[in-house]
């Protein structure tokens, strides 16, 4: 009985759709979204959610532009009604009135996002509709509280609770495949044969986080290689022709490439959620790991040297200045210049050794003259360096790369990026 209770509603919820859908197909994309917000049937706003995913689908830029600009100055808070429930809790808290005062607190358009995302597959639509917004956001800074609202949605929705953690390897559906060889962005993929010497290998080891609603699309995905010692060159790890070591050989897991897939979920971090449950599930399944460290690249290096007025070292010194760059080169915020340094080091992770000629492909040569960064994962002093480094902008580093670093003369006042 259920199965033919579920067939009749399905077919009901179909033709009651196709109806709605030409009833409403006059209606703006405004006030499609008014509509919804002011549904209250759960098959009709189902129908309204989609007719408005399916009408930005086919938005040119300037439609979209007009469309988050709907959300930004129709779907705003109302200050004065944010002050009148405020004042109205401090007086007399109580349950109704702190409901008035959140209610009141949160804009419209968190709410159209909610019931937009009741659409089966709406999850990742609204995904890339954040990424059309950042690129708008460029040249459009009014847009930005729209953003906030994206965020906060994404950070309860794409919470480490809904993640799934699952292994990717050569034997993996092939849709998945292909994109994990669209994505990867810090060692191209060239051709299937490079990617079955990633994942083919026993070892060899890839991970990606993936969500319940965008099941077949990974979010981020970290590649790892099981060694012997820990690895100075990026070249030697991915050679074609390297003989490969049984797991149970390794005494070292090696982060080389983590990727995150999704533009539309720039900020929402997930790399270091990865990378702690990626050491517990090694360190559970090959007890003989003893060291996880990166071999990373160092992105900023060489456009710190110009900015700073530097000429570019040559290969005798190159590493004191990679490991000067990392130790001493930060924001007006006191954090590293260098994005990679600020999220290992924010996870946690130490600078544990520099290496030069470790990558000598163009871009490894364009952005940092080949040079490369181990970063060490030691588990019983991760918790520590996070707080020194979130704390004071400590920069955990080993004896080796701060010999390194204090060879290379002050930069000049104000020479720093």
């Amino acid at each position: 009985m259920s199965f033919f209770g579920d067939l009749i509603s399905t077919v009901f919820e179909r033709r009651y759709r196709g109806a709605l859908s030409q009833e409403i197909d006059g209606r703006t994309v405004e006030d499609l979204c008014e509509a919804l917000l002011g549904s209250h049937g759960e098959v009709s706003g189902t129908t309204l959610a989609r007719n408005i995913l399916d009408r930005y689908k086919h938005m040119d830029l300037d439609e979209k532009r007009a469309f988050f600009g709907y959300m930004i100055h129709s779907l705003e808070i109302v200050p004065d009604d944010v002050i009148a429930t405020l004042n109205d809790y401090k007086q007399m808290p109580s349950k109704s009135t702190y409901r008035a005062f959140a209610t009141a607190c949160e804009p419209r358009r968190q709410e159209l996002a909610r019931r937009l995302n009741q659409v089966p597959g709406a999850t990742a639509r609204l995904v890339a509709m954040r990424k059309d917004l950042l690129a708008l956001m460029r040249d459009q800074t009014d847009l930005q509280p729209l953003d906030v609202d994206f965020r906060h949605l994404f950070a309860s929705w794409f919470n480490r609770g809904f993640l799934v953690l699952r292994p990717i390897n050569w034997d993996s559906p092939a849709a998945i495949l292909e994109k994990i060889i669209a994505y990867e962005a810090v060692h191209a993929i060239d051709s299937w044969d490079d990617l079955r010497r990633r994942l083919k290998p026993t070892d060899r080891r890839c991970f990606g986080f993936f969500h319940p609603a965008i099941a077949d699309d990974p979010l981020i995905f970290v590649e790892v290689a099981l060694t012997r010692g820990v690895p100075a060159s990026i070249q030697d790890l991915l050679a074609d022709e390297r003989d490969a070591i049984e797991p149970e050989q390794a005494d070292t897991a090696v982060f080389y490439s983590i990727s995150n897939c999704q533009p539309g979920l720039a900020g929402i971090s997930f790399g270091n959620s990865l990378i702690k449950q990626v050491v517990a599930d090694l360190s559970r399944d090959l007890p003989g790991l003893s060291t996880f460290v990166t071999l990373s690249p160092i992105p900023g290096l060489n456009q710190w040297l110009d900015d700073a007025g530097l000429k570019r070292p040559d290969d005798d010194s190159h590493k004191n200045y990679a490991a000067h760059y990392l130790l001493e080169a930060k924001r007006t915020d006191g954090m590293p210049y260098d994005s990679v340094a600020r999220f290992h080091l924010g996870n946690g992770a130490m600078i544990h050794a520099v290496h030069e000629n470790a990558d000598t492909s163009p871009n490894g040569l364009k952005q940092s003259g080949g040079a490369m960064v181990n970063y060490l994962y030691d588990l019983s002093q991760i918790s520590q360096n996070h707080e020194h480094f979130i704390g004071q902008q400590t920069v955990a580093a080993s004896p080796e790369v701060q010999a390194l670093s204090v060879q290379v003369k002050p930069i000049p006042a104000g020479g720093q990026a």
